[in-house]
């Protein structure tokens, strides 16, 4: 038990393109058939974070309008890129962490020290928001949520 936070993106298929044609196909073909499958989309985890409260908080501030329930969220491009920035931020001037981007209490979100831990879980952000925005087309959106 804990606090798990996943980051999706998830993009429609259209039953009028070739290459989502394709794609339907095959996940209907994998699936075995043995049932009348529509595929409409097509989603998978860009980012898993585990007991990452400072990260959980940022969102819940950003993206839920304060509103910590457990619920998903679409996220903006923009809004990934106002987190990597803020993160790059905080890993650049450590003492910032406080200000730009506090741990967050909860039940179960564990550790709210800013160790080795609070800037390993800043570097994953870094990584995987960095690739995220570099190598995912204007085609997928972005959803977080949380749970515990």
């Amino acid at each position: 038990m804990g606090l798990d936070m996943y980051l999706s993106a998830k993009r429609y298929l259209s039953p009028y393109d070739e290459k989502d044609i394709l794609i339907s196909n095959k996940i209907r073909e994998a699936a075995g058939e043995t049932f009348d499958l529509s595929v409409k989309f097509l989603r998978f985890e860009a980012a898993y974070w585990r007991k990452a409260n400072a990260i959980h908080k940022w969102f819940v501030n950003n993206v839920q309008n304060g509103k910590d329930d457990c619920q998903e969220y679409e996220v903006a491009t923009e809004q990934l890129q106002e987190l990597l920035n803020t993160v790059n931020q905080v890993l650049k001037e450590n003492e910032l962490a406080l200000t730009l981007l506090p741990t967050g209490s909860g039940f179960f979100f564990g550790d709210t020290s800013y160790d080795e831990y609070y800037f390993d879980d800043l570097r994953y952000t870094k990584e995987r928001l960095e690739y995220l925005l570099k190598n995912v087309s204007d085609d997928y959106w972005f959803i977080y949520r949380a749970s515990w």
